[in-house]
């Protein structure tokens, strides 16, 4: 059926005549007659009796009628939440982060899209690296948001800042206290580490591995506020985030060792995927985490994180 030919139908029933539905539609007469006629034949029913002062819509007619004013109530229906996404009235936000991001970073951020779009219903996945790229994949999320490495020819991706990575201890750790250490004086105690998948944990193992150093976690864990509590009241070492351990650092709850030799620094990235085209809430969000974090902005946060290197730590 012609949708076209439909909505002539409609408005001719709707106005009563040839001539009123014409005016509605403001096109001819001979042309509402004409799709008129082309339906009627296409249906093999006639609509319409005509009258000498108008028409009036047959059985079949009547019955069109109300079919009509259903597909085109649907039709006014979409344009306006079509119209309401487009406009950030309405829609919904999905988006997955890696453990320091999401608990670190994001939170600040999303609280300032609320109070931009407060329509917009948010989600909020935290995960690990590997979890939000398989979101991402699955289309589960529109946004992800990581600190570990992903195959670039896949993801558009827009650089936040750069990271470093702690090797952190409790405050009765032997460690603690002592001067001048090297990475390999970290092999005899026991290292905790992040699980498998997660961003941070393969930064800590390349950089090992980098070193000459074997990786041999005592404990995984897929937590860091359970790794701080592990940390805390415990031997082990973790690598940590500054952005997660500033506060423990600042009491003194946590300690951060000095290592000569083993810095571990990795690079945050929002990505998203190359072949997906961004709804409209998630576009804005990108939008908004691009001014926010733009080279100026993540300069100033590695600027502020260098507060929370071990050095500047002992000074306080």
């Amino acid at each position: 059926m012609n949708l076209h030919h439909l909505k002539v139908f409609l408005a001719v029933a709707q106005a009563g005549s040839i001539s009123a539905g014409a005016e509605r539609l403001h096109i001819s007469q001979p042309a509402v007659t004409r799709e008129i006629r082309e339906l009627e034949n296409n249906l093999g029913l006639a609509l319409f009796d005509r009258r000498p002062r108008g028409v009036t819509p047959t059985e079949s007619g009547l019955r069109l009628v109300q079919f009509a004013e259903r597909i085109f109530a649907l039709e006014q229906a979409a344009e306006r939440e079509l119209r309401s996404l487009a406009n950030l009235d309405q829609g919904e936000l999905l988006i997955g982060a890696s453990a320091t991001l999401g608990s670190y970073w994001l939170p600040a951020l999303l609280d300032d899209f609320r109070v931009r779009y407060p329509n917009i219903l948010v989600s909020l996945q935290v995960s690990n690296t590997r979890d939000v790229l398989q979101q991402l994949d699955d289309a589960r999320i529109g946004l992800g948001f990581v600190e570990g490495a992903f195959p670039t020819e896949d993801y558009a991706h827009h650089y936040l800042a750069t990271d470093r990575l702690l090797p952190v201890v409790g405050s009765g750790h032997p460690l603690a206290q002592r001067q001048n250490l090297k990475a390999s004086d970290l092999l005899a105690h026991d290292l905790y580490l992040r699980e498998p998948g997660s961003g941070t944990r393969a930064s800590v193992e390349h950089a090992y591995q980098a070193h000459g150093l074997g990786v041999q976690p005592r404990m995984a864990v897929g937590s860091t506020e359970a790794l701080k509590r592990l940390i805390a009241g415990g031997n082990g070492i973790a690598w940590l985030s500054q952005q997660a351990v500033g506060d423990e650092l600042g009491v003194g709850r946590l300690i951060a060792l000095d290592l000569a030799d083993l810095k571990i620094e990795r690079s945050l990235h929002m990505l998203w995927r190359n072949d997906s085209q961004l709804s409209p809430a998630p576009a804005a969000f990108r939008a908004l985490t691009r001014q926010r974090y733009d080279g100026h902005a993540a300069a100033a946060f590695s600027a502020s994180a260098q507060s929370s290197s071990p050095a500047n730590i002992k000074k306080l």
